[in-house]
């Protein structure tokens, strides 16, 4: 079966993306490159006070995904298979939502100086789920950081996030609804997403099941 090389998974705070990818690379053997969110210090700060902190944050996460690209790269992307828990593309689309107009001219700045060749993922996964189930998992995995993420903040990045993939085709994409998939304890919903996944090789697909519980 000829697998995508490279996966890239998706979606707001708390949709279960990082769950898929560990999954994802366990069963396939792949390699994971995971958002290193726990590392950032200004993301704490960042959910109490947004308008104090956010410039700092972001930079922060651009910096760090800009090293993880080039030390993919140095790894070479060409001899291993990765399954990531998140775009690059994604960067850009938080400082949309947390910067106003001054900072987001600093960060693009920034991030044309650092020119990134991102790698373009062979497969991309979109995991959708309404903000209430969004809040709701978020309180469920009592990340601390988290604890102060407002509703209306989380309102606008799902709202970015629908308005980006509508107009995304750098990559095949499946559109998944995930508001009740359970990835994490039930192995027949992990299976059968895996099992249309295999079959996608290009385009926009839509995975809305009817799970069985």
């Amino acid at each position: 079966m000829d697998l995508p090389r490279f996966i890239a998974v998706e979606g707001a705070i708390g949709v279960g993306k990082t769950t898929l990818t560990h999954n994802l690379a366990a069963t396939l053997g792949y390699n994971t490159l995971l958002e290193r969110a726990e590392e950032n210090p200004f993301l704490e700060r960042f959910y109490k006070n947004p308008k104090n902190s956010a410039l700092a944050t972001q930079l922060f996460f651009l910096f760090q995904r800009a090293q993880q690209i080039q030390d993919l790269r140095q790894e070479d992307l060409f001899e291993t298979n990765h399954v990531a828990d998140f775009l690059m593309d994604k960067d850009r689309l938080f400082a949309q939502v947390t910067l106003d107009k001054d900072e987001l001219a600093i960060y693009d700045q920034v991030y044309d100086r650092l020119t990134i060749d991102a790698p373009e993922p062979d497969l991309v996964i979109y995991l959708q789920a309404p903000n209430d189930i969004l809040l709701e998992r978020i309180q469920m995995r009592g990340v601390p950081a988290e604890r102060n993420i407002d509703s209306g903040y989380l309102t606008a990045l799902n709202d970015a996030y629908m308005e980006f993939f509508h107009f995304y085709d750098k990559a095949p994409l499946l559109i998944v609804n995930a508001a009740e998939l359970d990835l994490a304890s039930n192995p027949d919903h992990y299976r059968q997403l895996v099992e249309f996944m295999l079959t996608i090789k290009s385009g926009r697909h839509y995975y809305n099941p009817t799970p069985t519980l």
